[in-house]
């Protein structure tokens, strides 16, 4: 079932929204009016999708949002708004928003979107795992990065960590970092499962390369990183310890 935020400043609507949503048969994770709220909101309940009106009131607007929701973790966003001016358009195009509908609209118009909308969020998962394996499954100990105009060859096991940079990823290796245009996210995906756990919303570290871990960090080629209460368990799992 697709979590989905609704992220607006009517909250007739926005009320009305959600019980459509929900007999539509989706998961509705809450109501937000404002921006900074809606960054509390996705860090606690992390949605896959955000509803989000342009125009919302205070510090920041409703594309200004979706901008720091992604430097979290990749979202989709659907833009309903009555801010149909081409300015308001190309600004909403940077957060690649998988619509971008106009008040008033129809509610089959909502339906459709949503329906093509959860397609997309549900496909992209089952695409990352199948492809790797129909492509490449005699190159299993490594993957191909862009850098400088041409695809590099990266070994696992000389990746250290993996850094999120808004929706860009760092690797770091011993000696260099690469950034490379693939949300976290998307690269955990790509990564062996066994080998490399996420700690922290922004952090995926080789577990083979790790030097200690402490109660809310870790160290790894004499660089510290967060462990989130989250992950912490996930992590220890995946350790041979002695405690």
């Amino acid at each position: 079932m697709i979590r989905i935020l609704i992220l607006e400043d009517d909250m007739v609507l926005a009320a009305h929204l959600s019980q459509t949503i929900q007999k539509l048969g989706y998961s509705v994770t809450g109501i937000e009016k404002n921006g900074e709220n809606a960054l509390l909101h996705f860090r606690q309940y992390l949605p896959q999708l955000v509803l989000v009106d342009i125009g919302l009131h205070g510090k920041i607007n409703g594309i200004e949002t979706v901008k720091r929701i992604q430097e979290i973790d990749a979202i989709k966003a659907i833009y309903l708004t009555g801010n149909t001016d081409e300015d308001s358009f190309e600004k909403a195009k940077t957060t690649r928003p998988l619509a971008f509908i106009s008040k008033p609209f129809q509610p089959v118009e909502l339906e459709r979107t949503l329906a093509l909308a959860a397609e997309q969020i549900l496909f992209e998962p089952e695409r990352a795992k199948t492809e790797p394996e129909e492509i490449a499954t005699f190159l299993k100990d490594r993957i191909f990065v862009r850098t400088q105009n041409k695809l590099v060859k990266l070994l696992f096991d000389d990746i250290y960590y993996v850094e999120a940079d808004r929706n860009y990823a760092k690797i770091h290796t011993k000696s260099e970092s690469i950034l490379v245009v693939c949300p976290l996210k998307m690269l955990d995906q790509k990564l062996p499962v066994r080998q490399f756990v996420r700690i922290h919303r922004s952090f995926l570290v080789n577990i083979s390369k790790l030097d200690a871990v402490a109660d809310n960090f870790l160290e790894i080629n004499n660089i510290t990183l967060p462990i989130s209460k989250q992950h912490k368990q996930e992590l220890l799992k995946n350790l041979n310890t002695l405690s």
